[in-house]
């Protein structure tokens, strides 16, 4: 999770209603590539790519006219790097009220990066049961893979620097709708 305090705001990449347009088209090519296929499970990736994820289920829903399932997962334990630079991390609940056995599940986060956060993400359902197939949807794709991961669902590529931050801001948890550049 990007941390807001201290960041120095450089650009504005993506106001509040172009981020409603963008999810809206995520949300079509989602029910493109997965509609004909059965038990299919939106993931939100804590924190905020719940909200996101929460965002796309309930427009799936209102597109398709039907229940889709859904569910939170919590990365903390799974992070690479949990015992060497988080001081004190902040463990939430997973929570997938579904059987992830044979299930098709899109994973929602809000920024992929170093593909460090969905490996993590991957890791964790796996526990969970085995899915018959994995997509991953990201909001923001801002480069610098570590790991050959790549999402199949993207709203936005921005280029940026290494030394840049991205941040994403929602509504649910931020007051407003936006992602920013800036400098850490």
């Amino acid at each position: 999770m990007m941390k807001r305090k201290g960041l120095k705001i450089t650009k504005v990449v993506m106001t509040a209603d172009e981020m409603e347009k963008t999810i809206n088209r995520m949300v079509h090519e989602i029910i493109e590539r997965v509609g004909t296929k059965k038990n299919v499970a939106i993931v939100g990736i804590r924190t905020r790519g719940v909200y996101l994820a929460e965002r796309i289920v309930k427009k799936i829903e209102e597109a398709e006219g039907k229940t889709i399932a859904s569910g939170t997962i919590d990365i903390a334990l799974y992070r690479d790097d949990f015992f060497k630079s988080l001081a004190s991390p902040e463990v939430g609940p997973s929570n997938l009220n579904f059987d992830v056995d044979s299930a098709n599940i899109v994973l929602v986060d809000d920024v992929v990066y170093t593909g460090r956060t969905v490996r993590a993400a991957i890791d964790a359902l796996m526990d969970y049961g085995r899915p018959a197939s994995i997509m991953y949807a990201a909001l923001i794709d801002r480069g610098h893979r570590e790991l050959p991961i790549q999402p199949d669902f993207v709203g936005k590529v921005i280029q940026t620097t290494e030394q840049e931050a991205v941040a994403v801001y929602l509504t649910e948890i931020d007051g407003e709708d936006k992602v920013v550049i800036g400098e850490k």
